[in-house]
């Protein structure tokens, strides 16, 4: 009995165990996919709930070297279990938004050597980043512990040449897309007068969402351009320039205007509170004080982490409260996470 070449050739047997053993292969995955898998090994990490924490005493200086024992962590007024404790030991990741709008024109320049004597105040191995905003947001610096390319960023800051300020939107975005994925200490500088021209990201929304992320917010507020021109103009006489006291002739606008710089003092404020973070309010001659108090707190930061005893993913918002076992102390710290 001849056997058929065609059938019992090599090529033909290799190419034939070929698609066999890929058939198995196939057959093999779909059965795997199908059964359940073990939900403990890949949620560890995405239940965890970071809390950062600042603690000082009555005069307002930072109290260092606190050990676990002397904290107690509360979810919805139900004592966790802490799990993850740092005092300061991980690198920081900051995030330094710079508002660029027309109404920093005049001020550009110290708020750029501000934020050079701010670079020089991180560790070596602490990481930032350079934002801008105006009537669009830039990056203009990846996340780097590279001291130079940061400082040219700063360096290459310049005011915008359109009207606009896009504020929720820049802060929304670096919240979610720069520091959401990094496990860590992180934190925003956000200097701005507040005031929000074109965002699509609503008040309401930009404060539920901060809320909820782990990133402390400081917040330095400084009077729009045009308010301090208004406030700062000369006395005609003995009378004064009618800017400070009602009178027919104040300039039309000019208590709309106060009305925008109100709301946006009480912007800066609400982020800072809601993250535990700091707010502050003066003139552009003293950030450079104002930045070393913000890189002297981050240095003292610590973070808190727990799983949540039996949590209902429903959406609900979740409120938090950090303790401390010591008398005449002050404690800061995120105030709440959504159960998403």
């Amino acid at each position: 009995m001849r056997l058929n070449p065609a059938i019992y050739d090599p090529i033909n047997c290799r190419r034939a165990a070929f698609w066999m053993i890929l058939q198995i292969f196939l057959l093999t995955s779909v059965a795997s996919a199908q059964e359940p898998q073990n939900i403990d090994t890949i949620s560890i990490d995405t239940n965890l709930i970071s809390v950062p924490v600042i603690v000082s005493d009555r005069d307002n200086r930072y109290v260092p070297n606190l050990k676990l024992e002397l904290f107690r962590l509360f979810d919805n007024q139900v004592e966790q279990k802490i799990s993850f404790f740092d005092a300061g030991e991980e690198p920081l990741n900051v995030v330094l938004m710079l508002d660029t709008s027309l109404s920093t024109s005049g001020v550009l320049d110290e708020i750029k050597k501000a934020a050079k004597s701010f670079l020089k105040e991180l560790r070596p191995q602490d990481r930032a980043m350079i934002v801008t905003f105006d009537w669009q947001t830039q990056k203009l610096s990846v996340l780097t512990s590279n001291r130079k390319e940061l400082e040219h960023a700063v360096k290459q800051t310049k005011s915008g040449k359109y009207v606009g300020t896009v504020l929720n939107d820049a802060l929304m975005q670096v919240t979610r897309e720069v520091l959401q994925p990094i496990r860590g200490r992180k934190a925003i500088v956000l200097l701005s007068d507040g005031e929000d021209h074109g965002s699509d990201v609503t008040m309401p929304e930009l404060l539920r969402a901060e809320s909820e992320a782990d990133a402390m917010i400081y917040s330095i507020y400084y009077r729009p351009e045009l308010l301090r021109f208004l406030d700062n103009r000369p006395r005609r006489g003995s009378r004064s320039w009618p800017f400070h006291h009602a009178s027919p002739q104040r300039p039309r606008g000019r208590g709309r205007m106060q009305r925008r710089a109100d709301m946006g003092i009480d912007l800066m404020e609400q982020l800072a509170g809601v993250t535990g973070g700091r707010f502050y309010e003066g003139e552009t001659k003293n950030l450079k004080e104002t930045f070393a108090l913000i890189a002297e707190e981050l240095r003292h930061q610590y973070r808190l982490g727990f799983y949540p005893i039996d949590l209902q993913r429903d959406g609900s918002a979740h409120a938090l409260q950090v303790r401390v076992d010591l008398p005449n102390v002050s404690v800061r710290s995120r105030r709440e996470y959504l159960a998403r």
